[in-house]
């Protein structure tokens, strides 16, 4: 999938888990939702560190594409030394280890780690770095262009500061979920893992398929691609995806929204 339909997904998705803690009885107070939604939705453009040319690696300029290198070339080498008889051989590390559940569950762990010991300006810095990739997938189209980088990052460190003033006001929700003393913000590793999964769900879809399972093999492949019949796979890019899914990932984000909010 493409970067705006990647970020569309996980909005979505952390708005479904809203409507759906919200009929188990576990709603989330509205800065929770809102701010989940905004991580979740950068969080699924986050597994493409491992391709130059994705919206990551534009986001943070010199530095996310330097760092795009260096996770190519990581997840290159966990490829080389891990692949089996049945694995082709490759020259990239291009959806690999970063298109995993290990990376995401360890990423979301990191994530959660840094926000309940960090303090303030580790979740800030949580906050400022998904803000960005949110703003890039969202408003792909009024992002376009380096000249918009600065506006794009002084916006999402606007966002950031007052979102976590919000939230840091009792009943707001940095400790929802988790609410035992030293675990204010633990949350936060949430919609960072869910938005890692959706994108690889999403990108399953495509033609090439996603090696979620890995280092679980299947037969004699451990970066098995998973994914639908290959007649029920599209390209990235393609009508399907800007047509049919776009849209109906707004729908279902719109419908869970409400049904979070208790208005439905």
């Amino acid at each position: 999938m493409m970067g705006p339909a990647h970020s569309l997904s996980g909005a979505a998705a952390w708005l479904g888990v809203g409507a759906a803690m919200a009929a188990a009885g576990h709603p989330m107070p509205w800065p929770v939702l809102l701010a989940g939604a905004l991580i979740c939705a950068g969080a699924a453009l986050a597994p493409d560190l491992d391709h130059k040319a994705a919206t990551i690696s534009r986001a943070f300029g010199p530095l996310s594409r330097g760092l795009c290198e260096i996770v190519d070339k990581l997840s290159y080498a966990v490829y080389k030394a891990t692949r089996k008889q049945g694995d082709p051989r490759r020259s990239g590390g291009h959806r690999t280890l970063t298109h995993t559940w290990l990376w995401a569950v360890m990423i979301g762990a990191g994530t959660a780690v840094l926000a309940i010991t960090g303090g303030r300006w580790a979740v800030l810095a949580i906050l400022f770095v998904h803000m960005v990739l949110a703003i890039e997938g969202l408003l792909w189209r009024a992002t376009r262009g380096s000249s918009s980088d600065v506006l794009v990052w002084l916006l999402a460190a606007a966002s950031a500061w007052i979102l976590a003033g919000v939230l840091d006001k009792p009943g707001n929700g940095s400790d929802w979920l988790f609410a035992a003393p030293g675990q204010e913000y633990l949350w936060l590793g949430l919609p960072v893992v869910l938005g890692a999964l959706v994108h690889d769900i999403g990108d399953a879809l495509t033609v090439s398929g996603c090696p979620i399972l890995w280092p679980i093999p299947v037969g004699r492949k451990r970066w098995y691609p998973i994914g639908p019949p290959k007649g029920m796979r599209f390209r990235a890019g393609s009508w399907v995806e800007l047509k049919v899914l776009m849209p109906a990932f707004m729908l279902l984000g719109g419908v869970g929204c409400a049904a979070a909010l208790n208005v439905i």
